[in-house]
């Protein structure tokens, strides 16, 4: 059943279209309704997720303080303890699922917008109580809540207790100001609800932008910089700080674009990887989102900072060739690299309507989503 368009205002959202998102709620279309119904459903089925549980305590001794271990960090085999841990590019220790606060984080905001989108396309009440659980359970309730920093993010055993690389763990969090967005109207979230989560990245903001671990992330020049722009910006845009989100946008189309691909659109920072398709890919997926999300602010990162510069479609276009036919000329330890390429491929056919695009999307065997789905049909 169609649920009337909401007629005082459009959704608060930044990576989607708040626009389409409207039309959708007034006209669904099918295979759309039916693909987010499915996802909600799923969603249905996560529990509160909570990082108070674990069985490590940050150096801080609060465990409600976020903390990860570094993926790709091994025990030293040339020391007595093992201390301190060396590193094996692309390759997962598997310490790391000891601390599962990035997963329970990561699952919170995945569920939360998924249930989210599900109540405002469909009004099932279900779905808005159960994202508000989860938000709440994750962020809110004095007792589960996380507090709003990284500082033990991603640490590497006898070297530290925390890194910059660590603010990578978050990047979800831009799906859960797009939750928080589409939840609004729900009479399950709350006016509190409302002032709880803008305080709380209110706070996380101020770590964002002063912390020294995240400082040095979002001056990272690879993907870690771009994954931290997408926080930025996200976040930056739900707090209406849009003169500075402008600012971030500006400096990525004008000074990272232009370092990180070359004139052939390769990208000099990811190539030095073991996976270096998967995070070649994995950067352009950071540079469309941000894209998204300032699209409303009129800056176009599609656009070459000058003419003949490198820019997004520059890089996806170096990598297009290689698909599971073609092998990747560089290297790459990770199997089934070609479907980290398609989020950014989705969204740079929405942006041409450029045929080559989307033939790509079925030569890499792109899934469709609800949320892909409505990137299809965004004109912004």
């Amino acid at each position: 059943m169609a649920v009337p368009a909401v007629a005082q205002s459009l959704p608060r959202v930044f990576q989607l279209d708040a626009k389409v998102l409207a039309a959708q709620r007034a006209h669904p279309d099918p295979e759309l309704l039916k693909l987010a119904q499915a996802e909600a459903n799923s969603a249905m089925k996560v529990p509160p997720q909570t990082i108070v549980n674990k069985t490590k305590t940050p150096p801080s001794g609060d465990k409600h303080d976020y903390m990860s271990m570094a993926r790709y960090w091994w025990p030293n085999p040339d020391t007595p303890d093992h201390l301190p841990y060396v590193r094996h590019d692309g390759q997962s220790n598997p310490e790391i699922n000891g601390i599962q606060d990035h997963e329970e984080l990561t699952r919170t905001d995945e569920a939360a917008r998924a249930l989210a989108l599900g109540w405002y396309l469909t009004g099932d009440e279900r779905y808005a109580e159960h994202a508000t659980e989860l938000l709440r359970g994750f962020f809110l309730n004095k007792a589960t809540a996380m507090n709003p920093n990284l500082e033990y993010a991603q640490y590497v055993a006898g070297l530290n207790t925390g890194r910059d690389a660590g603010v990578l763990d978050a990047r979800s969090l831009a799906m859960t100001v797009d939750a928080i967005g589409l939840l609004s109207g729900s009479k399950s979230w709350t006016a509190a609800d409302q002032q709880g989560m803008e305080q709380w990245f209110a706070k996380y903001y101020v770590w964002l932008t002063t912390a020294k671990n995240a400082i040095k992330e979002a001056n990272t020049p690879n993907n870690h910089g771009s994954w931290c722009a997408v926080q930025l910006t996200s976040i930056g845009m739900f707090l209406s700080k849009t003169d500075e989100t402008k600012k971030i946008a500006e400096r990525i189309r004008e000074q990272r674009i232009p370092s990180q691909f070359d004139a052939q659109g390769m990208q000099k920072y990811e190539l030095v990887r073991t996976n270096s398709f998967s995070y070649s890919a994995f950067n352009l997926e950071a540079l469309t989102t941000v894209d998204e999300i300032v699209a409303p602010l009129g800056v176009d990162l599609y656009k070459p900072a000058q003419p003949g510069a490198p820019a997004i479609l520059t890089g996806i276009d170096a990598l297009l060739p290689y698909d599971a036919q073609h092998p990747w000329p560089h290297e790459q330890i990770g199997k089934g690299m070609e479907g980290s390429l398609c989020p950014a491929l989705i969204r740079a056919a929405a942006h041409t309507h450029e045929a080559k695009y989307a033939e790509a999307e079925k030569r890499f065997a792109c899934k469709q989503t609800a949320i892909t789905m409505l990137e299809t049909m965004s004109d912004r």
